[in-house]
């Protein structure tokens, strides 16, 4: 369910909460539930404890999950408005990067249409 990469130049904590993030619009982590221990999670993925310690307080600073003392960290209740715009500033660095690799905005904006098209 989790994976980073490590060869990204997004740093691995940053991956790893944007891939929480994700799997919360995609309804796979609901309200309340647990995520993986930090230790845990840094063994499966092969990183440093530190680093998902790192991702987990970003995500509690940001209001997306919170921690109970001796008991691990959950999904928080978030707000509709909150997961919008979590997805539309993962949207726009998308957009950047794809500029920035060469894209037209005529090429995206038919991509958007097509992705919506798919959807309807």
């Amino acid at each position: 369910m989790f994976q980073v990469n490590l060869t990204s130049k997004v740093p691995i904590y940053e991956q790893l909460s944007r891939k929480i993030m994700e799997l919360m619009m995609k309804d796979v982590l609901h309200e309340n539930d647990q995520l993986p221990s930090v230790r845990s999670l840094a063994k499966d993925l092969g990183i440093n404890p530190n680093t998902v310690q790192k991702a987990y307080q970003e995500l509690e600073h940001n209001g997306v999950i919170y921690s109970v003392a001796g008991r691990g960290n959950f999904i928080a209740p978030l707000k509709e408005n909150l997961l919008k715009e979590k997805a539309m500033k993962s949207f726009d660095e998308a957009v950047f990067d794809a500029l920035s690799q060469g894209f037209q905005k005529e090429e995206l904006v038919n991509r958007i249409e097509v992705i919506a098209d798919d959807r309807i």
